[in-house]
């Protein structure tokens, strides 16, 4: 077994069998990386990593030599029991993605949950994250953060997500193409959130990192030419509105005449317009020419 011989603060694998570790590598700047990452990527037995002529290249700058295999969406399937078997037959594995944390927008949950399945113990190696530097240098608020990674391409799943965006009253993160920012943008101007503050960051942590800043209609409107690499769009929440007594006495009128019952008048009351069930519970039985406000 080539157990990693880490520091003595580390968290030391089993001694019956190997233990899975989650290894963040650098998303830009190889100067990320950091010594704990270095030091178990030199002492595991395999590294398995999405591309690995790719991650070959960052191995190599760091002196590493340990072997390496192939794990991505077309293999997974197959590689994840024969590398669990190798753990528990005492060999350590190390999980590594093209760039950053593993596991999020990229391949491994299937191979962390079948290790964990079998008692192997999986162990966090922290480090870079698009995902929290794009976050940190927004501006926009990260006590509460909803992470959607890359939305659909089209049909109904595209516009269900789209919809959870534009009411979300957290901040969203989404992973996004350069080629498809512009109509990222455009369809969340549709959804009505154009108004929204908004940042997209790019080549974060390379030389021509950037990371522009506004609502969503001004970068959508803003030049797209140049965008390279991969980009995050940090959206601030929806913020609530409190549904004037105009608007909820319309409600009220037109989905009577449309034959609505109480009960759906009280749920698109609640669930749509923000108004306080009990509210809604006596606009939706009150006489037509005396809707209470509340």
């Amino acid at each position: 077994m080539n157990a990693p011989s880490a520091s003595a603060d580390a968290v030391q694998p089993s001694t019956e069998s190997g233990s899975l570790y989650v290894v963040a590598t650098p998303i830009g700047n190889l100067g990320d990386v950091t010594l704990r990452a270095i030091e178990i990527l030199k002492s595991v037995s395999v590294v398995v990593a999405e591309d690995t002529r790719h991650s070959r290249t960052l191995l190599t700058h760091l002196g590493i030599t340990t072997p390496m295999s192939a794990y991505h969406e077309h293999n997974e399937a197959r590689e994840s029991p024969r590398l669990v078997k190798r753990m528990l037959g005492g060999e350590s594995i190390a999980l590594i993605s093209d760039a950053g944390t593993p596991l999020l927008s990229d391949p491994g949950a299937r191979l962390v949950a079948a290790a964990l399945d079998a008692d192997v113990r999986v162990i966090p190696i922290p480090g870079a994250s698009a995902l929290l530097s794009a976050l940190v240098a927004s501006g926009i608020s990260a006590d509460q953060f909803t992470f959607l990674g890359f939305l659909p391409r089209k049909g109904g799943e595209r516009e269900s997500m789209l919809r959870v965006v534009a009411r979300s009253p957290f901040t969203v993160v989404l992973y996004e193409s350069p080629q498809r920012v512009s109509a990222t943008l455009a369809d969340l101007i549709d959804a009505g959130c154009g108004d929204r503050t908004m940042a997209l960051a790019r080549e974060l942590t390379k030389r021509f990192e950037e990371v522009r800043r506004g609502t969503i209609q001004s970068i959508h409107d803003g030049t797209m030419d140049g965008l390279r690499g991969e980009v995050v769009l940090v959206i601030a929440g929806a913020v609530e509105r409190a549904p004037s007594e105009t608007e909820a006495r319309e409600t009220v009128s037109r989905m009577r005449s449309e034959g609505a019952s109480s009960r759906d008048i009280i749920e698109r009351l609640t669930g749509e317009l923000g108004v306080p069930r009990n509210v809604a519970y006596k606009l939706a039985h009150s006489p037509p020419d005396s809707t209470p406000a509340g």
